[in-house]
């Protein structure tokens, strides 16, 4: 089973899924979205096929294949994977279904939602191509190509801002996209002068002997490409606008994804091809991890609007991220990673709750809501264990990332660590001071859907406005149907089996992340 063509497969099917999906009639959505799940579906199970067939204590990539692209300039389309990029393979392979299902019902005025899912389709090969490249003109190439799919998701379904998020998105991306295209060039160059011909290719250049003058030169192209896409402090203002405009399923798969493309780049190629400059730039990112943990806490709990309020959630949380890597050490490392899959899992569904909840208010402020937890405990009970989850509560999957990163970082760099730990009380309190404002108190004056047989509006598009125009007035809240429960239990499960046993993703997990940070120089140092 392992000689199949996994990483190949899980390009190829939804990139293929999305053009079918577009060829579609655009008076078809119900045809396109049941081809969407059933290419996403289909997605899951190549991810699923493709870690049993991983074999981790074999050889640091596996299932790998090459092509040659560009024979005359050494680039191959090179596929493959170790342990940490499996792991997000197997969260697109999660979240895009969920995604799915979520914007069943999504409806924006003057658009076909044909063109929406096949969108999707689209980012998710595109997603599936940055994690599984081993070559990194290839890697480079699927970075920038996936902002084109992101781009039209926020741009023509967002919200009422959304040409403004759009393009903000894309501009912050394409830069960082283009200061790397340098910095891959200069790659380039290096390995031409040392091994004759100049090649792309991951393994062979991670056995360079850089300068490390040239090595500091190249890891900030890399760096800053990588820092805006993760966003670190101060490179990350681009995100709440973005997370906050576009539309749920977008913004899930923005936080839960795109964003941890930039932690994964630190790791596969900040680490290992330029190891003296990672060095010696470690305490200027562990200074911005420890900024932005702070400060994206403290912005988080001045929002008014709930997405923008996730937004800076996530930012806070790569900054938990940013100080496992930059520790240098086995434990940290290895809780920096699992905790980009579980920050997927618990902010996707709070993201999700939160969208449910602006389908049946029309807004996204939280002071349009109180009380909504006596009407619709299902959704209160969802938004409880999507915010226990990103406030790290023991017990859910967030608390065994965050306690690894913060156990590992604490030997080597105890100052870092013990200002970090104060972001977790920061966390508990916007997270609950949300969920107390919008789930309990007197019921507040909030448009949720006086009439069920009203179409519900799309969850966090065009349709869900800022705020309220209608007078304020108390209305019966709808609880969550099958289909949004359907939508919510794999994430809520995965949050509750993954803080009792993470075991298998640390297995997983754990021997890339040592063969990285032995590239690095014999860590943990």
């Amino acid at each position: 089973m392992s000689d199949l063509p996994f990483l190949l497969l899980m390009i190829a099917v939804p990139a293929i899924g999305a053009a079918a999906v577009a060829a579609l009639p655009k008076d078809r959505d119900l045809l396109a979205k049941q081809v969407s799940l059933g290419v996403s579906l289909v997605v899951l199970l190549l991810a699923v096929l493709a870690t049993i067939a991983f074999d981790a204590g074999g050889d640091r990539f596996q299932l790998t294949s090459s092509w040659t692209w560009i024979a005359d300039f050494g680039v191959s389309f090179a596929l493959g994977v170790d342990g940490i990029a499996l792991v997000m393979l197997l969260l697109i392979g999660v979240l895009v279904p969920v995604v799915i299902g979520a914007s069943w019902h999504e409806q924006v005025p003057g658009r076909s939602m044909t063109a929406f899912f096949a969108w999707l389709l689209l980012l998710e090969a595109m997603m599936v191509g940055v994690f599984a490249a081993t070559d990194v003109f290839l890697f480079y190439v699927f970075f920038e190509a996936m902002l084109v799919p992101m781009y039209f998701l926020i741009g023509s379904f967002g919200g009422p801002r959304r040409q403004y998020a759009a393009v903000k998105f894309f501009l912050y991306s394409l830069v960082g996209g283009l200061v790397m295209l340098a910095a891959v060039i200069g790659l380039y160059v290096v390995s031409n002068s040392q091994l004759g011909e100049g090649t792309f290719a991951f393994d062979a250049l991670r056995q360079l002997e850089i300068d490390p003058g040239a090595q500091k030169l190249l890891f900030l192209g890399f760096f800053i490409a990588f820092a805006i896409k993760a966003p670190l402090v101060p490179f990350h203002t681009w995100l709440p606008d973005s997370g906050s405009e576009a539309p749920i399923g977008a913004s899930v798969l923005l936080v839960g994804v795109l964003d941890k493309v930039g932690t994964f780049g630190f790791l596969r190629y900040c680490l290992p091809l330029f190891p003296d400059a990672s060095r010696f730039f470690a305490p200027f990112v562990l200074v911005l991890a420890v900024i932005g943990i702070l400060y994206a806490a403290l912005l988080a709990m001045g929002q008014s609007d709930m997405k923008r309020l996730v937004s800076y959630t996530s930012i806070s949380h790569f900054g938990f991220i940013a100080l496992g890597i930059f520790a240098f050490t086995t434990e940290a490392a290895t809780g920096a990673v699992l905790y980009m899959v579980n920050h997927g899992i618990a902010t996707g569904l709070l993201f999700l709750v939160v969208g449910m909840l602006i389908a049946r208010g029309g807004s996204r402020q939280i002071g349009d809501y109180g009380g909504v937890a006596a009407k619709a405990p299902l959704l209160a009970g969802a938004f409880l264990v999507a915010g226990l989850a990103s406030l790290a509560l023991p017990g859910t999957n967030s608390f065994v990332s965050e306690f690894l990163v913060l156990i590992g970082s604490f030997p080597e760099e105890p100052v870092f660590t013990i200002i970090a730990t104060t972001g977790i009380i920061l966390a508990a309190l916007y997270i609950l001071l949300m969920y107390q404002r919008t789930m309990h108190g007197p019921a507040r004056g909030v448009l949720l859907q006086e009439d069920p047989a009203e179409p519900v509006p799309g969850a966090g598009g065009a349709t869900a406005t800022a705020t309220l125009t209608a007078p304020a007035r108390t209305l019966r809240v709808l609880d969550l149907d099958r289909r949004e429960l359907a939508v919510a239990a794999p994430l809520v499960a995965l949050i509750i089996v993954l803080g009792v046993y993470p075991q298998p993703l640390l297995d997983l997990i754990e021997p890339a992340v040592s063969a990285t940070l032995s590239d690095l120089g014999g860590v943990d140092r």
